[in-house]
């Protein structure tokens, strides 16, 4: 059985956000950050990206938000039961 797993692919984040001309002080100002730090900290992944907040980056960047997760695949060893 495989299992997916989904997860805010941060390097995406940064890459698609360079790409766009946007520095990480522009990035904070149109997401309603008073400071850089707050926004850096999401794209670096020492805070969680917070849906509403997943939202917005994705209309910033002209994106689905779907383009902004990667998937994790995991397999999942079924047990074998003897009678």
């Amino acid at each position: 059985m495989e299992i997916k797993i989904k997860k805010v692919d941060l390097e995406k984040i940064k890459a698609l956000r360079k790409k766009a001309g946007l520095s990480l002080e522009e990035m904070a100002r149109l997401l309603g950050y008073e400071s850089q730090n707050g926004y850096y900290y999401l794209e670096i992944g020492r805070g969680k990206f917070p849906a509403e907040t997943l939202a917005k980056v994705a209309d910033i960047l002209e994106v689905s938000i779907n383009e902004l997760f990667f998937e994790n695949k995991i397999t999942k060893m079924a047990k074998e039961q003897t009678a």
